[in-house]
């Protein structure tokens, strides 16, 4: 599935990426509260681009949180990003992550845009196998969990483990599946 990724991915050039995932679908936006505290990621270079998505959600006046990582064997938390134009707020982190400054506020999202290697069109999700996601979600239910996906990462069937947690939808730059 790593590979199918890497290979899409390299087919496209990075303006035509931003282009797919400009801005959040509607019924997406319909999952959405007015006031939610929004979690994205900073987009290594083969997962779904969060640029336009982070820069939408700020100028619609929601407050924004990215992973924080204290180090790689910590849990993760979410600290806030209040710059996402020149993006002066992030630093290097674990993981190859550009993450908030140590010292920015933390937040908790109320809605969750996610990263993920695999999906399910009923849901399910794999993840980059650190279990981070699945960890903060089992400890803070309720979220909307929303996953970020090239088409070429659906899949028929995923290994699902008990501590997996199920999205709430996936956004592909052709299809929202869900609302599940």
């Amino acid at each position: 599935m790593r590979k199918a990724r890497r290979e899409h991915v390299a087919t496209q050039p990075p303006s035509i990426r931003a282009l797919l995932f400009n801005r959040p679908p509607a019924p997406l936006l319909d999952m959405i509260d007015e006031d939610a505290v929004i979690g994205l990621y900073h987009a290594t270079a083969d997962e779904a681009p969060t640029t336009s998505y982070t820069k939408f959600f700020y100028e619609r006046g929601h407050r924004i949180a990215l992973p924080r990582f204290s180090s790689a064997n910590e849990p993760m938390t979410f600290a806030e990003h209040t710059d996402p134009f020149d993006e002066s707020d992030l630093v290097a982190g674990p993981f190859e992550l550009r993450q908030p400054v140590e010292d920015a506020p933390r937040l908790e999202p109320d809605c969750l845009l996610i990263p993920l290697i695999g999906f399910t069109a009923t849901g399910e999700r794999l993840g980059q196998g650190g279990g981070h996601y699945d960890q903060w979600l089992a400890d803070h239910q309720g979220r909307t969990k929303i996953g970020l996906a090239w088409d070429v990462q659906l899949v028929e069937s995923l290994p699902i483990e008990p501590h997996d947690q199920r999205l709430d939808a996936v956004v592909t730059p052709t299809r929202l599946y869900g609302p599940f």
